[in-house]
């Protein structure tokens, strides 16, 4: 909204120029999304509380402390999380960029959907919300609008193309089958981002992670002269997306402040659903789909977890871990849930790199 107000006065006001600026823009955001998490964080922290009477169910099946230590702390924080994003990118976006409303589509879709889910869960005082299968379908459906929409978007050339990482020339036809392939990239992010959510901290410092090398990776490709230099596949208006990503780290920040163990608050799938879809939508417009399983791993390892604990109990009965996903086998060994949390982050920066380092191998 910003920088369309001022655009007439850009050359004659030297602080109205800045904001033609894509970096300028991006700070800016993050900026913006970081103060209303902290000025509201509060206030909306004690409106959640104040009607879920006991806060976030939790599931009698887990780690024992948790009935003890996380009892009575409200979820649904990604309200705050949504909020602080969706205001940093309508003040500083561009919003004549189509790519912006697709994932700004595809995150809130995910979030409404996650926000239904926390509230029939506070609710009805049970860890069950929506149906495994609505739940899905839904995901599906914006997930495939969000899809055609943002490929719809992307140059001709590219449209139905799988880029992949490292060998530059490489692009794998995928046809009107590449839809539903990104269909699946944004709903298996989703998905995964919600898995990895079971502790104070553990999901949204790598989803800030994330973000800050996908807004990387989008300025480069959206900027012509960055993206024929690193040899990459150019998408015009994706370097919009940068001030998304930085709206999002920024609200991720301000949301830490409360989550920070111990939690006055978790995001819940309000939260989780939406960081998670707007990871993986973001990664479709910007053409790094194969670089968000890297960025990404440790929600990849996560819901690996869940699928491989699963399939080995339904067929033999015995379990591969002691707890899935992932970090509630550790705390099952007897590891703090810092320890996890910290081990966790450092592992999702390592692979942040080796996911930076792409761009420059060829």
């Amino acid at each position: 909204m910003i920088p369309l107000l001022v655009q007439p006065w850009a050359s004659e006001f030297i602080l109205f120029n800045l904001v033609r600026y894509t970096t300028f823009r991006a700070g800016a955001a993050c900026m913006t999304a970081l103060l209303i998490c902290l000025v509201f964080g509060r206030p909306i922290i004690e409106w959640l509380r104040g009607f879920q009477k006991g806060g976030q169910p939790i599931r009698d099946d887990g780690p024992e402390r948790h009935l003890v230590e996380k009892k009575g702390t409200p979820t649904m924080g990604g309200v705050m999380i949504l909020g602080a994003l969706v205001a940093g990118v309508l003040l500083w976006a561009d919003l004549r960029s189509g790519l912006v409303w697709a994932v700004l589509f595809v995150t809130v879709g995910y979030g409404a959907l996650g926000f239904v889910d926390d509230w029939l869960k506070v609710t009805r005082r049970n860890t069950r919300g929506v149906s495994g299968r609505k739940k899905l379908a839904v995901q599906a459906a914006v997930g495939l609008a969000g899809a055609v929409w943002i490929v719809m978007l992307l140059p001709a050339d590219l449209r139905f193309q799988l880029a992949v990482p490292v060998f530059k020339e490489v692009l794998i036809p995928l046809s009107v089958l590449f839809p539903l392939f990104a269909m699946f990239v944004i709903m298996g992010s989703s998905n995964a981002v919600n898995l990895t959510d079971g502790l104070d901290g553990l999901a949204i410092v790598p989803v800030m992670i994330a973000a800050g090398v996908f807004a990387l990776i989008a300025y480069l490709v959206g900027n012509r002269i960055f993206a024929d230099y690193l040899q990459l596949h150019g998408v015009p208006g994706a370097g919009e997306l940068a001030v998304l990503c930085s709206a999002l780290i920024g609200a991720g920040l301000g949301f830490l402040w409360f989550n920070a163990p111990p939690a006055a608050v978790f995001m819940g799938d309000t939260g989780s659903l939406a960081l998670g879809g707007a990871l993986g939508a973001i990664a479709v417009a910007t053409k790094h789909e194969i670089v968000l399983a890297i960025v990404g791993g440790l929600f990849v390892v996560e819901t690996l977890s869940v699928m491989i604990q699963v399939f080995w109990y339904k067929r033999t009965g015995r379990r591969v871990f002691l707890m899935a996903p992932l970090h509630h086998h550790f705390e099952k060994k007897g590891w703090s849930e810092p320890t996890i949390v910290i081990r966790f982050w450092i592992i999702a920066m390592i692979l942040a790199l080796i996911g930076l380092s792409t761009l420059k191998i060829r």
